[in-house]
C-alpha cells in the first residue's frame, strides 16, 4: 500500500494515530483501541520507500544519525500529521499522529470556561500538562487562535515538531520548528526574548535551561505558554522546582510563585454516549493562598485549595472524572481506572 492511500483510509475511520512498522500490518489507533487496518504485513523497503517520500535530506541526516528523528507531513487538503521515525528489532518503524488542519475553537473542545479566561492574562506562565495524547497540543493551539482573533500582538511559537498552522489574523505570529528553525527549546527561546514578543509558546518544558529561560520570559512581562508531562497540578510544581539544584530550590519557589498563572491538566477518555474523546481537567490558579504554598514549600496543600475553591474555577481531576461520569459522558470503569484516588472515588460514585 502507499502511505497516502493508507492516511487517506484512517483519515475517513477518524484515527488519532496511524503505526507503520516493517513486519507488521499498517495500524491505527481509533478512539483508544489500536487495529490493525490489513492482515498484510509491511516490508522493511516499503517503510524505508513511505520514510523516503515523506521527509528531506535533513530530516533524513537527523535519522541516520540519531536513529530517531521527529518532523511533520502534510496531506494537502486532507490532514497534517506529527511524525516520529524510530529503529525497532533493526528494522523502521513510524508512529503518525493526527492533526487537525484548522485550530479548533475553545468553545468545541469541552474544556472548563476558566481556560478561555486565561487567554486575556497579560503575563506569567500557563502550563497544559498531562500525557502524551492528552490533548495538550490541540488546548494551546485553541487558546493561542483566540488571542490571534483578539489583540495586536507578535506571537512567537516555538515547537518540536510544528503541528497547527496559524494564520496571522489580528496577532502577527512567527512559527518556529526544532532543527528546522532553531537547534534547541533553549536556544530558540533565548533568541527569542530579541525578537520583540508579546506571547511566547514553547512546545515543551524539557530541561532546566528552557525551563530557567521561560520563567525569567514571564517574570520580565511576557504570556508564557507551554507542557510538561506530569498528570496533575501538584506534581508539574514539583517537577520544575526538582529540576534545580537543591541550593537553588528557595530561590525558584519565590521565582515560580509569582510567575506561575495556572496548570491545566488533562486526561483524555473515550466517550460512552456517543463516539469521540471528552477531556477530565484539572485546573490550578495562581491565587495569593496558592502562591504562599509555593513560596513555603507546602505543595501537598494544594491539592486542598483547589477542593476549596471551586467557586472560582478551581477543580481536581477527580471531581472532573466524576462530573464526567454523573452526566454520563464516560463508563465508570474508565473513570476508577484513571483516577488519582480510585478507592475514594469508587465510594463517591456509589453514593
Amino acid at each position: 500500500m502507499e502511505l497516502d492511500a493508507i492516511l487517506r483510509k484512517a483519515h475517513e475511520a477518524d484515527a488519532s494515530d496511524v503505526h507503520i512498522i516493517a513486519g507488521e500490518p499498517p495500524t491505527v489507533r481509533i478512539h483508544q483501541v489500536i487495529t490493525p487496518m490489513t492482515e498484510t504485513a509491511l516490508t522493511q523497503d516499503e517503510v524505508a520507500a513511505m520514510f523516503e517520500h515523506m521527509s528531506n535530506r535533513f530530516v533524513r541526516e537527523r535519522f541516520e544519525e540519531a536513529r530517531d528523528v521527529d518532523f511533520s507531513y502534510e496531506i494537502e487538503g486532507l490532514a497534517r500529521y506529527r511524525v516520529n521515525v524510530h529503529m525497532q528489532r533493526g528494522m523502521i518503524g513510524m508512529a503518525m499522529r493526527a492533526i487537525q488542519t484548522t485550530v479548533p475553537p475553545l468553545s468545541a473542545l469541552s474544556l472548563p470556561e476558566v481556560i478561555a479566561r486565561l487567554t486575556y492574562l497579560p503575563r506569567g506562565l500557563v502550563l497544559v500538562t498531562g500525557d502524551t495524547g492528552s490533548g495538550k497540543s490541540t488546548t494551546l493551539a485553541a487558546m493561542i487562535q483566540a488571542m490571534n482573533e483578539r489583540y495586536r500582538k507578535h506571537i512567537i511559537t516555538l515547537e518540536d515538531p510544528m503541528e497547527y498552522l496559524f494564520e496571522s489574523d489580528q496577532c502577527l505570529i512567527e512559527q518556529r520548528e526544532l532543527g528546522r528553525d532553531m537547534v534547541s527549546f533553549a536556544s530558540g527561546l533565548k533568541h527569542a526574548l530579541r525578537q520583540d514578543p508579546d506571547i511566547i509558546l514553547v512546545g515543551e518544558m524539557r530541561d532546566l535551561e528552557t525551563t530557567s529561560l521561560a520563567m525569567s520570559a514571564a517574570e520580565t512581562g511576557h504570556l508564557v505558554l507551554s507542557t510538561l508531562h506530569t498528570v496533575n497540578a501538584s506534581q508539574t510544581v514539583s517537577r520544575i522546582i526538582d529540576m534545580y539544584p537543591s541550593g537553588q530550590q528557595n530561590q525558584i519557589r519565590s521565582m515560580l510563585s509569582t510567575t506561575l498563572q495556572a496548570v491545566i491538566s488533562q486526561t483524555l477518555f473515550t466517550r460512552s454516549d456517543r463516539p469521540g474523546m471528552v477531556p477530565a481537567v484539572e485546573t490550578l490558579l495562581c491565587t495569593p493562598a496558592v502562591r504562599n504554598l509555593i513560596r513555603e514549600n507546602k505543595i501537598f496543600e494544594i491539592p486542598n485549595v483547589i477542593e476549596t475553591s471551586r467557586a472560582i474555577g478551581m477543580c481536581s481531576l477527580d471531581s472532573s472524572i466524576a462530573e464526567l461520569y454523573f452526566n454520563g459522558t464516560i463508563s465508570k470503569e474508565d473513570a476508577i481506572a484513571q483516577a488519582v484516588h480510585p478507592d475514594k472515588l469508587e465510594r463517591q460514585l456509589v453514593a
